[in-house]
């Protein structure tokens, strides 16, 4: 959905930072980070505290950054993707990427995306 100039205008500046709150098996515990903008995170048993209060340190930490003149980092909400990236890796795991596409008859990309998705959880 397109934003328009009001939409815009409204935005306020938190805005601008992805907010993920997510279970944590290890902590058991709900986890709430903002890559890009704070190191470290909240954490609690309730999602929508933990969520609340993530959305509380973004306003603190844009306020710090502001007081100090430093500029905002660059925004992590909202951003679109051309599904294309580079991956480097070692020649021998190219190599053996490459041996295992071949074995089953894929190409070396869709075996990567495979690989990759299954890892995410998408597959």
């Amino acid at each position: 959905m397109k934003k328009t100039n009001t939409q815009k205008t409204n935005m306020k500046k938190t805005d601008r930072y992805l907010k993920i709150v997510e279970w944590s098996d290890e902590d058991q515990a709900y986890v709430g980070r903002v890559p890009g903008l704070a190191f470290g995170g909240v954490h609690g048993p309730d999602e929508a505290k933990v969520y609340q209060e993530l959305c509380q340190l973004v306003e603190e930490w844009v306020e710090i950054l502001e007081k100090e003149g430093a500029p905002l980092p660059p925004a992590t909400a909202g951003r679109s993707y051309s599904g294309k990236f580079n991956l480097r890796v070692s020649p021998e795991l190219h190599e053996r990427l490459s041996i295992e596409s071949n074995k089953i008859g894929e190409s070396l990309n869709q075996y990567c995306v495979r690989a990759l998705q299954e890892t995410a959880g998408l597959k």
